[in-house]
Formats: structure tokens, C-alpha cells, sequence
């Protein structure tokens, strides 16, 4: 089987390969590392590569989307609440132990849950950014939330931090994890022991974060 994979050059120093929940492969290279020294690293980590890509618990199969309907439910900070279709009229979503919406507005039900939750992650994830980058001692530019696919979050060479904004369908736990392990790589790039050492002063339950995501995390990304 030969391996097909994608590089991503950077200003990074070192060379790391990730297996999206895509199953793709993504190289991430300093700049003027030639092809044939990441094809031999590729060559030379082919079998733990291979596990990645066929790890069942990573890539399981996907729930079916959300009809929108009375009586179904929608997930929100690790916990399912109701939706509510009701005749009076009301501008977007509401929230209030469980999901309001219009009739009127049913057919929209996608955008306005999409556009609800976009606002639910800035607030939710901008603050805790701001108070774990304080803890750790490091400076980001831009907190970014973003429709990204098969990631929960990246931290760029400019260093913008960018989540995922399926990720408050999680539990506040995991959300700390996440925004952690992030910026925990603008201190170390690689998933070192140094890297785990960092996260697990910052959240000490990371494990804890680390086994829901890889029991429950294909749940975000349900349509609802």
C-alpha cells in the first residue's frame, strides 16, 4: 500500500506527522526540508502510520443528521437537550434548558444552530483562551473560531489558536483540554513529554478529556 500524504511547510523546527479523522496524512516540515527526507520518515514511521489510519475507535461510523423536529435532541456543553418547534416568532435560536424555534424558521434550523453555536464557542472559548495563555505564559495573536473539518484545533506559525466550533457540543473538560494542547504548542511543537507534562498541570483531567473525545467525539460532528 503506498502512502499518500500532504506536506505543509512552515517556519517549525521539526517534522510532524499527524493522521486526520479523514484518515489523510498530513507532513508538517521546516521550510527547505527536501521530499526525499520526508518520504524516508514516512517510510520509516509506515506501521504506526498504518495504525492511525485504521484505528476503529478514531474513525467510527457517522450518526445520521438531525430531522429539526419537536422531541429531538441536540447536544450542547456534553449534555442533550430538547428542541421545541413553536408557532410564535422568534429571531434565531433560544436557548433556555432546552432549544426554541420558530415553525416559520424550521427550514432554516441548520444556518441558525450553526450561527448559535459559532457565538456560544467565541464566548465560551475566547475568555478561557485569554486566562490558560496567562497560566502558561505565552502570547497568541488571534483566537479564531472556524468551520474546520477532522481537526478540533490548530495553532499556526503566526500563532493564531483555531477551534473547531463543533467543540461546544463537549463538555467544559474537554474544552479546557483542547484549548490547552493548543497553546501548549507554542512552547513545544511536538507531543514531547514535555508537551504532556505542560497540559497536565494546566488541566489535570486531560485523560479524562483525552478518552470522552475518543469515545464521543464522532457525536460533534453529527449535523446536530
Amino acid at each position: 500500500m503506498e502512502l499518500e500524504y500532504e506536506i505543509k511547510y512552515s517556519k517549525r523546527k521539526t517534522v510532524n506527522i499527524s493522521v486526520e479523522r479523514d484518515r489523510s496524512i498530513i507532513v508538517r516540515a521546516p521550510e527547505g526540508v527536501s521530499e526525499e527526507k520526508i518520504d524516508f520518515i514516512i517510510k520509516s514511521k509506515r506501521q504506526w502510520i498504518l495504525d492511525k489510519v485504521n484505528h476503529e475507535q478514531k474513525y467510527p461510523v457517522k450518526l445520521e443528521p438531525k430531522e429539526f423536529v419537536s422531541g429531538e435532541t441536540i447536544m450542547y456543553l456534553g449534555r442533550n437537550y430538547q428542541l421545541l418547534v413553536v408557532d410564535e416568532e422568534i429571531e434565531g435560536i433560544e436557548f433556555n434548558q432546552r432549544f426554541l424555534i420558530s415553525r416559520s424558521n424550521q427550514k432554516e434550523a441548520y444556518s441558525l444552530l450553526k450561527d448559535w453555536y459559532m457565538d456560544r464557542a467565541k464566548i465560551k472559548i475566547e475568555p478561557k483562551v485569554k486566562s490558560y495563555a496567562q497560566n502558561l505564559g505565552v502570547n497568541y495573536k488571534e483566537v479564531k473560531i472556524s468551520d474546520m473539518k477532522y481537526r478540533w484545533g490548530s495553532c499556526t506559525p503566526n500563532n493564531n489558536v483555531i477551534f473547531n466550533w463543533r467543540l461546544i457540543k463537549a463538555p467544559m473538560h474537554v474544552l479546557d483540554y483542547l484549548i490547552v494542547h493548543e497553546l501548549a504548542h507554542l512552547i513545544e511543537p511536538n507531543h514531547t513529554p514535555e508537551f504532556w507534562n505542560i497540559v497536565s498541570i494546566q488541566v489535570p483531567t486531560y485523560l479524562k478529556a483525552k478518552e470522552w473525545l475518543k469515545q464521543n467525539g464522532y457525536k460533534l460532528e453529527v449535523e446536530f
